[in-house]
């Protein structure tokens, strides 16, 4: 399987990694569930376009990068729900004042703009992604999905062992959110052609970091041919 660091992890990089060990697979569990983190307007665009005309109106969208991926989330989406998978979505709170916005003040000179319409549509998830009312949507204000949210006490009521990750930004909000979930020792798989970035660059490195240190990296079809092997 080609992966989207290929062309940038050079030959050293790749044997310091081997030689310590990083990268190795692990059983998948049997109680998985699917995390679909931050696929809304506010990091899609509310239409397929270049990322430059669609960050006019929608300051983090991943334009076309993210309408790429979206297929390959609805495919995973329906055999999480064949599987009866508990399916978990985030995505932000509506408002924008200091409180929402925190540090991000401090880092995006467009954090604190005001475009009514888009403010409006921005925390919506794509519409083909709907969540169903059974599936909980998480609404948080930083990067994971497990900070300041109740995430971990779900998956705890569940029984869960494997986590998941579909969504944006892959070095952002996916990252932060694979590494807490690492860190409460869940088992963590990122789905690669069904997350998706601003900057491609950014999105390979941190996939291979992912991989190396985090979590298993498996695609679309892997990941649906493993949920298709569950007992619903």
């Amino acid at each position: 399987m080609s992966h989207a660091w290929d062309s940038l992890i050079g030959p050293e990089d790749r044997a310091v990694y081997e030689a310590a060990g990083y990268g190795q697979k692990s059983p998948w569990g049997e109680r998985p569930v699917l995390l679909v983190v931050d696929v809304n307007y506010n990091f899609a665009g509310d239409k397929p376009e270049p990322i430059l005309e669609s960050i006019r109106r929608f300051h983090n969208s991943c334009g076309e990068y993210a309408w790429r991926a979206i297929p390959n989330i609805v495919r995973l989406l329906e055999a999480a729900r064949k599987a009866a998978v508990p399916v978990f979505f985030t995505t932000q709170e509506l408002r924008i004042d200091a409180f929402r916005v925190g540090a991000w003040g401090r880092k995006n000179r467009r954090a604190f703009e005001r475009d009514e319409a888009a403010e409006q549509l921005g925390t919506t998830i794509v519409p083909v992604l709907a969540p169903r009312p059974e599936e909980l949507i998480l609404r948080k204000t930083k990067p994971s999905a497990f900070f300041g949210t109740a995430l971990h006490s779900y998956l705890v009521q569940l029984h869960a062992d494997t986590v998941f990750v579909a969504g944006a930004t892959t070095s952002g909000c996916v990252r932060a959110t694979v590494v807490d979930a690492f860190s409460l020792n869940y088992q963590v798989v990122v789905v690669e052609d069904c997350v998706f970035d601003r900057g491609q660059s950014s999105h390979a490195i941190n996939l291979f970091d992912m991989q190396a240190k985090y979590a298993d990296l498996a695609s679309a079809d892997q990941a649906i041919e493993f949920l298709g092997c569950l007992t619903p």
